[in-house]
């Protein structure tokens, strides 16, 4: 494997990449969804760009909280820290061998790695008192106390049905970022930080240990490409651009805007909370941090490589650029 400096890119994949159709969610169909997506981050790599692939993991937590309920009477539980590594873990070696085997196809004289990833979060963060992340799937408010009963927080969804809440605390620090920074500078494509990392906080002893909680995962991201002094912060979701007045009449796609403008677009409601939003305030705090030139985008799965030569997708610039 050899090495040439180049640009660095955090690219962030949403759920859609690993499930694209909600009626089929089976690992056979999230394993083609894989293999797309990374044909496209091959792309990416081949024209010259240091990679990190960061991951959500929303749906997959959900599947193994379901697996702990039914299989509670047989087998013990799992910490939801331990869920998120989990699913590192899996999705991490699903997006590994797809990339790997997609470099031998091609020969390409590059390889990945998956590193399971620490983030560390603050004890005294405000969302531990105020959890407002659903997880796994609806119930019925009989179960949802019953859940309550066992220490869990739960909420009703607008009519659907009741769901667990856990804290989302912001990420300060990614524990392997040197490690990762490291694996790069050695020519390696590196998976990372997915789910938005596992939660941990340390104690009185000054060790680190797991926190019941999920962390954005565009956050995280955000932060890692800031850490790592990133060229670009890629965020590939469920479009090809951000748009304003999303869904209606006026519908208005963007191509190319500012920190500020992208601030102006939020402040006015423009992007949907747990939707758009949070990505699009990832990309400002990384480009407010970031050094002089550094770009984001925003696009789909199918367009990623298109959006990197400006062919598609929203770029973000730095005030001034």
């Amino acid at each position: 494997m050899t090495h040439t400096p180049s640009r660095t890119a955090v690219i962030a994949i949403g759920g859609n990449s690993l499930i694209k159709d909600k009626r089929h969610p089976e690992v056979r169909h999230q394993w083609d969804a894989v293999r797309e997506t990374t044909a496209h981050v091959v792309d990416i790599i081949a024209a010259g760009w240091n990679v990190v692939i960061t991951h959500g993991n929303g749906p997959q937590v959900g599947f193994i909280l379901r697996r702990n309920e039914l299989a509670a009477h047989e087998v013990h539980t799992t910490p939801l820290s331990l869920i998120v590594a989990d699913t590192q873990g899996s999705i991490g070696y699903m997006l590994q061998q797809a990339l790997n085997n997609e470099f031998y196809r091609r020969g390409v004289d590059h390889y990945c790695l998956a590193l399971v990833t620490q983030v560390l979060v603050d004890d005294e963060d405000k969302a531990f008192q105020n959890p407002t992340k659903p997880i796994g799937g609806f119930m019925d408010e009989e179960t949802a106390r019953r859940f309550e009963s066992e220490g869990w927080n739960v909420v009703e969804d607008a009519g659907r049905g009741w769901r667990r809440v856990v804290a989302s605390p912001e990420p300060v620090r990614i524990i392997e970022a040197e490690a990762i920074e490291q694996a790069l500078k050695l020519g390696w494509a590196v998976v990372a930080v997915g789910g938005g990392g596992i939660p941990v906080a340390r104690n009185e002893a000054g060790e680190l240990r797991g926190r019941s909680a999920v962390i954005d995962k565009d956050r995280a991201s955000s932060l890692l490409a800031t850490m790592l002094n990133a060229d670009l912060l890629l965020i590939s979701t469920g479009v090809e651009r951000v748009a304003l007045n999303f869904g209606k009449p006026e519908q208005q796609e963007l191509d190319r805007i500012t920190v500020a403008q992208a601030e102006q677009y939020a402040a006015a409601g423009h992007f949907a909370p747990g939707s758009m939003l949070p990505k699009i305030e990832a990309c400002i705090r990384f480009l407010k941090q970031a050094p002089t030139g550094a770009q984001a985008l925003i696009t789909n799965p199918e367009n990623l490589s298109r959006a990197i030569q400006g062919e598609t997708g929203t770029l973000i610039v730095q005030d001034g650029a």
